[in-house]
């Protein structure tokens, strides 16, 4: 008698991290490739992808959009920035896209021994959405030992705070793209942020960035 063999979550999330990895080397995918010790970024590679973007990255984007768009919004407000953010990521592309900012900027990054990326913003043009994603595609301890992701926080007048957020394979990370708001004694104030990926000590580290503005 046959027997039905059933996928465990966490196999189904290994696989589908393993799968959107392994697409790196499609040429086909992507628009560009950037070299990071060229351009004095830290050491590695990553790749943005072109459009149309694959069917489950342009879906993820839109539905994360629609979710972090009411604090993006709170952001804003908080901070005095008139601007807002329509509802739909569909619009807020075609506002991008109105400016000039038609490039797309989900990416897929790539580390090996010894890469790291330095501390940086993804700001890409005047429209910038103030929240992104970072998922982790490999599992740290099996396929690498180093690479921690890290966020530093710029506050007025103090020197910079970091901070190490330890991730599994197929977790996600929300995070400033440039300011967020924090609530002092006296009202809210802009604290900028940075991030970066800490140096690769063994193996291979992939990443998948989802960025919710085009680039110019």
């Amino acid at each position: 008698m046959p027997t039905a063999s059933r996928t465990s979550p966490a196999s189904s999330r290994r696989a589908s991290c393993r799968e959107l990895a392994a697409c790196y080397d499609d040429d086909a995918r992507f628009r560009s490739t950037i070299a990071m010790a060229r351009h004095g970024f830290g050491r590695g590679e990553y790749r943005y992808f072109a459009y149309p973007l694959p069917a489950a990255l342009a879906q993820w984007r839109a539905a994360l959009y629609e979710r972090l768009v009411p604090i993006a919004n709170r952001w804003h407000a908080a901070m005095g920035l008139a601007d807002d953010f329509p509802p739909t990521h569909a619009d807020f592309l075609a506002r991008c896209h109105a400016a000039g900012q038609r490039r797309p900027t989900p990416l897929l990054l790539r580390y090996g021994p010894g890469d790291y990326n330095c501390l940086h913003q993804d700001l890409y043009g005047a429209h910038v959405f103030p929240l992104q994603v970072a998922i982790l595609l490999s599992q740290p301890g099996e396929d690498f030992d180093g690479g921690e992701f890290v966020l530093t926080e710029q506050r007025p007048r103090m020197q910079s705070r970091a901070q190490v957020v330890p991730l599994c394979r197929g977790d996600a990370v929300v995070f400033a793209v440039n300011q967020r708001p924090v609530q002092g004694s006296r009202g809210p104030y802009r604290v900028a942020m940075r991030h970066g990926v800490s140096r690769l000590r063994r193996g291979r580290r992939h990443a998948l960035g989802l960025i919710f503005h085009d680039a110019t």
